[in-house]
């Protein structure tokens, strides 16, 4: 049996999606409208903690056109703790590893008796119209007890501090301890320790399209449609059946054009599950759109990290060993149990030989907007503060940062590398393929490092400050449990794949028709890929943790092998050949060699309809379901390196160049890489120089809208230069490896070590981002100052 291949993986075709989408044809929730739709609104919290003492909504439910207005007292059968949701409970063997302390945190789809955090909903307003629902919302009185907020990590952890959760004794959510080899030995011979605080900023997602669903309820066929602005449209399906008391099946979910996701959309909110009940109660369809305002302050926040590093090396600059201590703003409530906590802590020794590590994780709830990843999700946390801690060692030692990074970086010949902790999924924690230093000679290179560096000093002497800043990474994607796919191929020879993961315009359209078209013997113009809904295969698990490429994409290249095989035992018989004859080029199943004798796979997809003579070993239907289950995850790597110059009267920072080497193995469409990597470089430049959540002392939210936190435009993008690794995984046929997370990464860290750098004459240290003019002059008035 011949297996031809028509060669679409690993080629730049253009992306099939973009067309409607460029002419304004996409079709996204907002764009969804029902007959008899009404308009959602809901009624969120001013204080960041408070008691409820009531809610009076007779003026509201008065006015004309309002349909209903819900509290937690009209939940019903609704008014029961949220259940877990994708990652929130962790593998047995992880939790035996870890032995975390972790507090359940019981949230409610409304509150029923105190609020956490300015923004919270805790009242829904149905009417007619968004505006008629708006009005209506602001005539509901609660009346609020407030109690005193707190709004910092560390604050909260002081035994006089306002508790979050009464029952707890303190607000600490989270903790636990980490450790490989002998730390204190390390540190004891070590020649050289660096000890550093680092702070990690609070800032989200800014996604083009805001949080939004649609609801309607068909009482004929029993079902639930709900339309949703999802990553994940199977664990949303499972979340809203489990609440509202269906069965799975009687619950259809569709996430359909998505204007961006990056983990803000990959927890299970209240509001759409609020949505989904207010039909089925109401009996008419309805819709919610979330303002960027209720974005800003509802939907989920990122990042906020404290680390106390130590790193302990010998004299001629070998990592011996990492002491890290840190703390993780939750907010009020932990959506994700160990994700966060645990993903920081296994992304600490990136690509570093590091053969002795301790780590302290506490995750601390406060009276700020919930925190869960956003893309990078605790990776780029980990990076900032080793990578910050590594050249603070390097200038201790007057060594050059890179060389210091190349030093201790592992090697190719030590592949597959054990680190030496487990993986979230609960597997050994062990890199599986690339080269690393290499990764980072290709970056250096980019940027023209070493003339770069004999040019320094001459342009500080003109009154340049120039610099030159690195971080590197390994990131593990493609985390199970599992994806699903469906293949099929219809009487027409045209081929439609579902599959569970849900595109945010990651490319899913074009890259998993490439796969299927390979793996079958046809041309991508003719298959379909539909993500996200929930009615075309059974299970799903979404799109989250840079996975969708390895999990989806191998289930896809294996039901399209099941597919290729059923057409080729089917056309044997109607060809009169044996299987290994034949060989399917362009959708015709013909004899090798005998390109007269052929049927096409719309004819073999014909004979397999029921009732049709077949061979006995076939069920009918060309088709087949796949449900992939990766053994581990694989391991990314990336170098980032970024030259700036730092005008020093006003603090502007100026990217000169930027460059990123990057190995996700077996590359399906280059084109499409390269456009995840610019991305997430983008939204990394956001986190490392302009965007950040800021709060004042009563955890009231002052960056609220887009006039103050800051996301940068085109404008303050640089180009970027990549280069491109190929390092296969052998841990998943098609070779490949995640992508989604990995530019937006090192940013944050390559450009707090580049500043620092150019501002080394001044003796400038930089301990937290965003480098805004006004923080960088603050630096440097300081360092004058000393």
């Amino acid at each position: 049996m011949s297996a031809k291949s028509d060669g679409w993986f690993g080629r730049p075709v253009r992306r099939v999606e973009d067309g409607q989408l460029l002419r304004g044809r996409g079709r996204f929730v907002g764009d969804i409208e029902r007959p008899g739709q009404l308009h959602a609104a809901f009624v969120r919290s001013p204080h960041a903690h408070a008691r409820i003492k009531g809610i009076e909504t007779s003026a509201a439910l008065a006015l004309p056109g309002v349909a209903a207005v819900l509290t937690f007292a009209d939940l019903g059968a609704a008014a029961r703790p949220m259940p877990p949701f994708l990652a929130k409970t962790a593998p047995k063997a992880l939790v035996e590893f870890l032995k975390p302390e972790v507090k359940a945190d019981d949230s409610f789809l409304l509150p029923p008796d105190k609020v956490r955090y300015a923004g919270e909903a805790v009242a829904m307003v149905i009417a007619e119209s968004r505006y008629l629902a708006e009005d209506a919302a602001e005539l509901v009185e609660v009346d609020y007890e407030p109690l005193p907020a707190v709004a910092d990590v560390e604050a909260a952890l002081q035994p006089d501090a306002p508790l979050l959760h009464e029952a707890w004794g303190d607000n600490v959510c989270v903790r636990f301890t980490v450790q490989k080899g002998d730390v204190d030995q390390a540190f004891q011979r070590a020649d050289h320790v660096v000890r550093e605080r680092f702070y990690v900023h609070r800032y989200t997602g800014i996604t083009i399209e805001t949080r939004g669903a649609v609801a309607e309820y068909d009482p004929e066929r029993r079902e639930l449609m709900v339309w949703s602005a999802t990553q994940n449209a199977h664990p949303l399906r499972q979340g809203i059946a489990h609440l509202l008391g269906l069965p799975q099946f009687t619950v259809r979910v569709i996430a359909p054009d998505v204007g961006g996701g990056y983990g803000i959309k990959a927890i299970l909110y209240p509001e759409d599950v609020l949505v989904a009940l207010a039909a089925l109660r109401l009996g008419r369809p309805v819709k919610w759109i979330e303002d960027r305002l209720e974005h800003l302050r509802s939907a989920i926040h990122a990042r906020e990290q404290i680390h106390d590093i130590e790193l302990a090396l010998d004299a001629d600059g070998r990592i011996l060993g990492m002491r890290d201590r840190f703390l993780i703003d939750n907010g009020p409530y932990n959506h994700l149990g160990l994700a966060m906590p645990h993903n920081t802590v296994a992304h600490l020794m990136g690509p570093y030989r590091v053969p002795a590590l301790w780590v302290e994780a506490r995750c601390v709830v406060t009276n700020k907007v919930p925190a869960a990843p956003y893309r990078g999700a605790g990776r780029p946390e980990a990076v900032f503060a080793v990578d910050r801690v590594i050249d603070c060692a390097a200038r201790q030692l007057g060594m050059d940062p890179a060389e210091l990074r190349l030093r201790n970086s592992v090697r190719p010949d030590e592949m597959p590398y054990d680190a030496g902790l487990l993986y979230r999924d609960g597997q050994p924690l062990v890199y599986d393929s690339g080269d690393y230093p290499e990764t980072m000679r290709r970056a250096l290179a980019l940027v023209d490092y070493e003339r770069l560096r004999a040019q320094q000093a001459e342009l500080r002497a003109q009154g340049r400050y120039l610099g030159v800043g690195t971080s590197s990474y390994v990131e593990g994607t493609g985390v199970g449990p599992f994806e699903g796919a469906v293949v099929r191929v219809d009487g027409s020879g045209k081929v439609v794949v579902y599959t569970g993961a849900c595109s945010q315009g990651q490319g899913h359209q074009t890259v998993f028709a490439q796969i299927c078209a390979d793996h079958l013997g046809v041309d991508l113009a003719d298959v379909t890929i539909v993500g996200g809904d929930t009615a075309g295969l059974t299970h799903g698990y979404g799109t989250i943790a840079s996975r969708s490429g390895v999990t989806a994409g191998n289930a896809v290249a294996a039901a399209a092998g099941e597919v290729r095989a059923r057409a080729l035992k089917m056309a044997a018989q109607l060809l009169e050949a044996h299987p290994d004859d034949l060989e399917i080029r362009n959708g015709q199943v013909q004899v090798v060699g005998l390109p007269g004798r052929k049927v096409s796979l719309g004819e073999v997809a014909q004979a397999l309809e029921p009732g049709r003579p077949r061979p006995a070993d076939l069920q009918p239907g060309l088709e087949a379901t796949v449900y992939y289950e990766p053994p581990t995850v694989t391991y990314t790597n990336g170098a980032h390196a970024v030259v700036v110059e730092v005008d020093v009267e006003t603090g502007q920072v100026r990217t000169l160049k930027y460059a990123i080497a990057h190995d996700c193995g077996r590359m399906i469409n280059p084109m499409i890489v390269e456009g995840q990597v610019h991305g997430g470089v983008a939204q990394g430049i956001g986190g490392g120089l302009f965007e950040e959540l800021v709060y004042d002392g009563e955890g009231q939210l002052l960056t609220a809208s887009l006039m103050d936190y800051l996301v940068p435009t085109a404008a303050e993008i640089p180009h970027f230069e990549v280069a491109h690794l190929e390092s296969p995984s052998p841990r998943n046929p098609l070779g490949i490896k995640g992508l989604g997370e990995g530019g937006a990464i090192s940013p944050p860290a390559a450009y707090a070590n580049a500043v620092e750098d150019a501002l080394a004459p001044f003796g400038v240290k930089i301990t937290r981002g965003p480098l805004s003019p006004t923080r960088v002059r603050d630096l440097i008035a300081a360092a004058r100052r000393q």
